[in-house]
């Protein structure tokens, strides 16, 4: 981020949307390079991990990067940097991403007012999963990533790590829609009070 903000260039909406855009092309050329361990990483796989997570076991047939050969194996692992790399990418992402909708709005004098949301992540994450758990995005055809990066520009939050949160919402012994279930209390309350009840 440093790197980025102090090579922003002077210039008005296009120029930063061009430098904004070249930045995310530089993070698509590391996802494409390694989209076999992005898939693996994103599906929560495990049968690699012996190979990819185990210090002294490396494959070269299972895309090093050159990095591992200047590392030190005793404390590494193949790919614990690729790992680390592809979180750091993510958040990046994120930053572009918010920094390129406040170019585009920046520009817009009837903007929508600002909301904040005030409440917890966690409930945001869940609420959102709930959302895309319906379907009712581009007719259940929308990624979690994009519904995600829509609710955070809307709502000027940062859920950062929501795929993990997600796993915490799961792993929940009891009451694992705690959020939903206090809405839809709140919403009775709410109409049998206006109803006079």
């Amino acid at each position: 981020m440093y790197k980025i903000e102090a090579k922003r260039p002077y210039g008005g909406k296009e120029v930063l949307e061009d430098y904004f855009n070249k930045e995310l092309s530089k993070l698509k050329r590391f996802f494409d390079n390694n989209m076999a361990f992005y898939s693996y990483y994103r599906t929560e796989s495990t049968y690699l991990d012996h190979t990819y997570f185990v210090r002294g076991k490396h494959n070269v047939q299972l895309g090093l990067d050159t990095f591992y050969f200047e590392i030190d194996h005793s404390f590494s692992t193949s790919h614990d940097y690729k790992v680390a790399k592809i979180i750091a990418n993510d958040l990046i992402e994120d930053y572009l991403e918010t920094q390129l909708s406040k170019t585009a709005t920046d520009d817009k004098p009837n903007a929508l007012p600002k909301l904040n949301w005030t409440g917890s992540k966690t409930a945001l994450t869940e609420l959102i999963y709930a959302l895309h758990s319906q379907g009712i995005f581009n007719n259940g055809n929308a990624d979690i990533k994009p519904i995600v990066k829509v609710f955070e520009s809307t709502f000027n939050v940062d859920l950062g790590d929501f795929y993990h949160t997600f796993m915490e919402l799961k792993s929940r012994k009891i009451n694992r829609t705690k959020f939903l279930d206090t809405l839809k209390e709140s919403l009775i309350k709410k109409m049998d009070e206006q109803d006079g009840r």
